[in-house]
């Protein structure tokens, strides 16, 4: 089966409540009533109440009780999500009416506060925000993980009919947040990585830390700062399965890695499914060109290193690109 249909079956084993912010779009709409329909989620629209009643009606009759409506500016929650926004976040909003104006302005905010709070697994936006837009509310309200220690973007890349990775399933990262991460950053965004591709599929991820070089086969500033990466992450996560720095054709090709001396041994080279991009330029150029050229499926970017999980989405996306991070979001919210 489909590995990204499994992603929604295994969703429905444990529903999880999650949040969508952007009820004026109708592709948000759309996709929340059916992951409701589909019981594949919960789902919390933020909005004008009768409003998005309305606009829900028109794909038919919806089950109140796997849809849930809540207007930021009449909600109970709203002071105390104030209150602590400000407290986390005094740089940002020095007191309790600062922070009240951006919950009301932009309900991505307040999304992200349910899933601080546990009113929620997490939220799912960006059909009409930027990513900029997403991982600010993501950031200044889920908090960072201690051990991971950055945020980071990841995609979730099926390629049908390919035998790479596990049988062309792959998690890129980061791909839409960090530019230029320094060694603990790319540790940080593999142990996220790894864990998210172990959440999601049950299998063992093999993660590789990818460069123009393999294994000393040059040498600069470049290439230490992914050996380091490596260093931290096992430093960080002992049982983690790491290696490189890798050529991404040693890091996915078990005849090139059966060439290379000095990769013979690894328990990564050939095997890769989770792939580090050594900055940002790569890693979205990486993902763009095998989403484009190989006609892969990228759902993402998916914001990992925090406390919840939350989900970013294309402002081009069509209805089932935000099923699936609904869905996705849903099974990172079960381990939570």
């Amino acid at each position: 089966m489909d590995p990204i249909i499994l992603i929604r079956e295994k969703a429905k084993k444990n529903l999880q409540k999650v949040v969508l912010p952007e009820v004026d779009d109708a592709r948000v709409l759309e996709a929340g009533f059916r992951v409701a329909r589909e019981k594949i989620a919960k789902v919390v629209f933020l909005g004008n109440v009768e409003d998005t009643k309305s606009s829900l009606l028109k794909f038919g009759r919806y089950n109140e009780k796997m849809i849930e409506i809540v207007d930021p500016k009449t909600s109970g929650e709203l002071d105390t999500f104030a209150k602590e926004l400000s407290q986390r976040r005094r740089n940002k909003y020095p007191d309790e009416q600062s922070a009240k104006k951006v919950l009301v302005d932009d309900p991505v905010f307040f999304g992200a506060m349910m899933a601080s709070k546990d009113l929620a697994g997490g939220f799912v936006a960006g059909a009409s925000h930027t990513t900029s837009d997403v991982a600010r509310a993501a950031i200044h309200c889920l908090e960072v993980d201690e051990l991971i220690g950055v945020a980071s973007g990841s995609f979730v890349m099926y390629i049908k009919g390919s035998h790479y990775g596990d049988n062309g399933l792959f998690v890129f990262a980061d791909c839409g947040l960090v530019p230029d991460p320094n060694p603990r950053q790319l540790a940080g965004i593999a142990i996220s990585s790894a864990k998210l591709y172990e959440q999601l599929f049950d299998k063992e991820p093999h993660v590789a830390m990818l460069s123009y070089s393999t294994k000393s086969s040059a040498q600069g500033p470049l290439v230490e700062k992914i050996k380091r990466g490596v260093e931290e992450a096992r430093r960080l996560v002992p049982d983690i399965s790491i290696d490189g720095e890798f050529q991404v054709d040693s890091a996915l090709d078990p005849e090139v890695a059966k060439i290379k001396t000095s990769i013979k041994d690894s328990k990564v080279a050939g095997r890769a499914n989770v792939l580090i991009f050594p900055n940002l330029d790569s890693g979205n150029i990486g993902y763009k060109l095998v989403q484009r050229l190989a006609n892969a499926r990228a759902i993402g970017p998916l914001i990992q290193g925090l406390k919840k999980p939350a989900s970013d989405l294309s402002r081009g996306c069509i209805v089932d690109d935000v099923i699936d991070a609904i869905a996705i979001t849903a099974v990172r919210a079960q381990g939570k």
